[in-house]
C-alpha cells in the first residue's frame, strides 16, 4: 500500500512538471485569448512560433487589437516584420490611428517607415496635429549695416509619403533660417524689417522649403525680432584701423629708408674726406719732386708758403667775426 501511494504521487508530479513544461513552451492561455477575440490561430503557429524564437505575445497581441479595430492583417507578415526588427505593436497602433484619422497608410508603408528608423506613430500623431518646430535666434544684417536677429516658429505635419528618404527637422529649420538671413539681407534698412516681421514669414514661405522633406510646412511665424549690433560702422572702424597700421607701417618703412640713406651719405662724405687727405698728402711730394728736378725754386716755394698763411689768417678772422655777430 505505502509503495503504492508513493507512485501514485510520483506519477502525479511528473504529470504536473510535464503540463507545466507545456504549457511554458505551448502558451495556450494565449491561444484561448486569440479565440475569444474572434483570431483564429492554431496551436502549431505558436509552436512554430518558438521554434522561430519569436515571442508569440509580441505577435498576437497586436493582431487581436488590429482585429478589434476593423483591419485585417495577416498573422505572417507581422511575423516577418517582427523577425526584420521591426515594432509589430507600434506598427498596428500607427494603422489603427490612420484608420480613425481617415489617413491612407497602408501595412507595406507603415512597417517601411518603421524599419527606416522613424516612429510612425508619431509620424500618424503629427499628420493629425501639426508641430511646431522653434528655430534659434538667426541674425542677419541689413544694408544700412544695421544687425537683426530674428527667431521663427515652424507649423510642420508630418508627409506619410516622404517618411522614407526625406530629411528631417534639422533640414527645416537650416532653410527657414537661410531665408530669413536672405530676407534680412535684402532690407534696405533694419527698419522696414522691424515695422513689417510678417515680410519674412511671407518671402520664406514662398521659397518651398518643404521640398525633399518629410514634413509639409503649414506656416511660419515670426516670434521675436531684436535689433543688435552696427555691423558697418564697426567694419569701417575697423577698416579705418587697418588702413591706419598700414599708413604707420609704410611711413615707418619711409623713415627708416631716409635713415639708411642719411647713413649713406654719411659714410661718402668720409670717404670723399679721405680722398681730400689722400690728396693733400701728395702735394708736398710733388713740391719736393718739382724743386728737385728744378721747376720751381726756393723763393717760388716760399712765396706759396706766404700765401698759404695769409690765407688761413684770413679765414681765421672771418670765423672770429661771424663768431661775435652770433654771440
Amino acid at each position: 500500500m505505502p509503495e503504492t501511494m508513493i507512485f501514485m504521487v510520483i506519477v502525479i508530479a511528473l504529470g504536473i512538471f510535464f503540463l507545466t513544461l507545456l504549457f511554458s513552451f505551448i502558451p495556450v492561455g494565449l491561444w484561448i485569448s486569440a479565440w475569444a477575440a474572434g483570431v483564429k490561430i492554431g496551436l502549431f503557429n505558436l509552436i512554430g512560433m518558438r521554434i522561430r524564437k519569436v515571442i508569440p505575445a509580441r505577435i498576437v497581441n497586436p493582431l487581436i487589437k488590429a482585429t478589434k479595430a476593423g483591419l485585417d492583417l495577416q498573422i505572417d507578415k507581422l511575423e516577418a516584420h517582427y523577425l526584420a526588427g521591426g515594432n509589430v505593436d507600434r506598427v498596428v497602433n500607427a494603422l489603427i490611428a490612420a484608420q480613425r484619422a481617415d489617413i491612407d497608410l497602408g501595412f507595406e508603408r507603415a512597417t517601411a517607415i518603421d524599419l527606416a528608423g522613424r516612429d510612425v506613430l508619431q509620424a500618424v500623431q503629427m499628420s493629425v496635429n501639426p508641430k511646431v518646430i522653434e528655430t534659434p535666434v538667426v541674425a542677419a544684417v541689413a544694408k544700412d549695416g544695421i544687425e537683426v536677429k530674428a527667431k521663427a516658429r515652424v507649423t510642420v505635419r508630418a508627409n506619410i509619403d516622404r517618411l522614407v528618404g526625406g530629411a528631417g527637422e534639422e533640414t527645416i529649420i537650416a532653410r527657414v533660417g537661410e531665408g530669413i538671413v536672405t530676407t534680412i539681407g535684402s532690407a534696405q534698412t533694419h527698419k522696414e524689417v522691424l515695422e513689417n516681421p510678417d515680410a519674412i514669414s511671407r518671402t520664406v514661405l514662398d521659397r518651398s522649403l518643404d521640398a525633399g522633406t518629410a514634413f509639409q510646412i503649414l506656416s511660419i511665424d515670426i516670434a521675436d525680432v531684436d535689433v543688435g549690433k552696427n555691423i558697418g560702422a564697426e567694419l569701417q572702424t575697423d577698416q579705418a584701423e587697418a588702413d591706419k597700421r598700414i599708413a604707420q607701417a609704410k611711413a615707418e618703412e619711409r623713415r627708416a629708408m631716409a635713415v639708411a640713406l642719411e647713413q649713406e651719405m654719411k659714410a661718402r662724405v668720409q670717404e670723399m674726406r679721405a680722398k681730400v687727405v689722400e690728396a693733400e698728402a701728395e702735394v708736398p711730394k710733388a713740391m719736393a719732386q718739382a724743386l728737385r728736378e728744378g721747376k720751381i725754386s726756393v723763393m717760388d716755394y716760399y712765396q706759396l708758403k706766404n700765401i698759404n698763411a695769409d690765407t688761413n689768417m684770413r679765414e681765421a678772422i672771418s670765423r672770429g667775426s661771424k663768431e661775435e655777430k652770433g654771440s
